[in-house]
């Protein structure tokens, strides 16, 4: 079962859901987005799960997501649900390993992870990453340091990104 509910976060307006597991999804919707298309998005995501809104049973767990939004950090005992081949979810563990506030490219990664030319599969792996932020994809960049495709819009990792840097100066 995939419950869902809807918070006004530092991400603006974000879906967040959760499996028995974990939290399973976090992400900042668009202005239109309804409460029809987030269930059948969740249903295309989690194929076999039944998905239901569920605002009451979510309220403390949501408040802990925005937290470490909010944050920059993940909540150690922020229980996760991370579905991806073995590979993604070795980029997935990586990526909770990056300090806030700093970057690395797709490429540093790749042979950090010992495979130097999977340099676009670590890019898939960062654009399947479903708990924006949480697993915090947003601090891999280019090997020029440019930025590059975000799930979620270049403008947000770019905002992300510089909210860090304030942060940790």
């Amino acid at each position: 079962m995939i419950r869902y509910t809807t918070r006004n976060t530092a991400l603006g307006e974000t879906l967040i859901a959760a499996s028995d597991a974990g939290v399973c999804a976090v992400w900042p919707l668009a202005p239109a987005a309804g409460a029809d298309n987030l269930e059948a998005t969740l249903l295309k995501t989690f194929p076999g799960d039944p998905v239901r809104r569920d605002d009451a049973g979510l309220t403390d767990l949501a408040a802990r997501v925005a937290q470490s939004l909010e944050q920059d950090s993940t909540d150690a005992s922020l229980p996760l649900d991370l579905r991806g081949t073995p590979f993604q979810q070795s980029v997935w563990r990586s990526l909770q390993d990056i300090p806030a506030g700093t970057t690395v490219s797709y490429a540093s990664l790749a042979r950090k992870l010992g495979k130097p030319r999977a340099v676009r599969a670590v890019a898939g792996a960062c654009a399947a990453n479903r708990v924006a932020v949480l697993v915090p994809c947003h601090r891999v960049v280019r090997s020029d340091g440019g930025l590059s495709g975000y799930r979620w819009g270049v403008e947000r990792k770019q905002a992300l990104l510089a909210q860090e840097a304030r942060a940790s100066a």
